[in-house]
């Protein structure tokens, strides 16, 4: 994403979801395996890609704060806290319209987490590596789900993980001062408060 709102993409392009250069006025772009959403600057959502099962149909939403994308499915959160969600539903990711009062969305291969504003986090969908074992969370600020782990930045600068750790993917537990996060497929990375980047899977 550009800083004049104009978006470029590079890569696997048979589906046509790097064909990304007629957009204009954009916020935020999330990546989904072959899918490909813009948030635009006046609260619509512009989609290119793959769409088998109509995770590129996002068109009628309006007043989105948030996107994310996963394998094959999308999910946003509005001016109101309130979570949308279409695409594949194989697993139930994308069961998040009872949920309210939301920060944060991510996407993962096939789960959906939530980050509610009270520092709680909701997960949905796919849950055969325990990804969506997050009941216990608290005071966290940010989330990122990846393949099968999802990835927590609590409000102290430490970092909680669940799910398949067959690469190391969620061994975070002595990280710091971390400020982002991002969960990949089978790796996670950390940005430190001083610039540099730790990263684990």
């Amino acid at each position: 994403l550009k800083s004049d709102g104009t978006v470029i993409a590079a890569g696997y392009n048979e589906n046509h979801q790097i064909d990304v250069t007629a957009w204009q006025n954009i916020a935020a772009v999330a990546c989904g395996v072959v899918h490909t959403v813009g948030l635009k600057q006046d609260g619509t959502i512009i989609a290119t890609g793959w769409n088998e099962y109509k995770q590129c149909d996002t068109a009628a939403w309006q007043d989105i704060t948030a996107i994310s994308a996963g394998y094959a499915h999308t999910v946003a959160i509005n001016k109101d806290g309130n979570t949308l969600a279409v695409g594949d539903n194989q697993y139930g990711q994308c069961d998040v319209k009872s949920w309210n009062d939301m920060t944060a969305i991510s996407a993962g291969f096939y789960h959906t987490l939530g980050l509610k504003r009270n520092g709680t986090v909701l997960a949905t969908g796919d849950n055969d590596a325990s990804q969506c074992e997050i009941s216990s969370w608290e005071n966290i600020i940010a989330v990122s789900g990846g393949c099968l782990h999802s990835v927590g930045l609590k409000s102290d600068g430490t970092v909680v993980a669940v799910g398949n750790n067959d690469y190391g993917q969620c061994n975070v537990s002595d990280w710091n001062q971390i400020i982002a996060i991002s969960a990949g497929f089978d790796q996670t990375v950390g940005l430190k408060k001083d610039g540099t980047v730790v990263a684990v899977g």
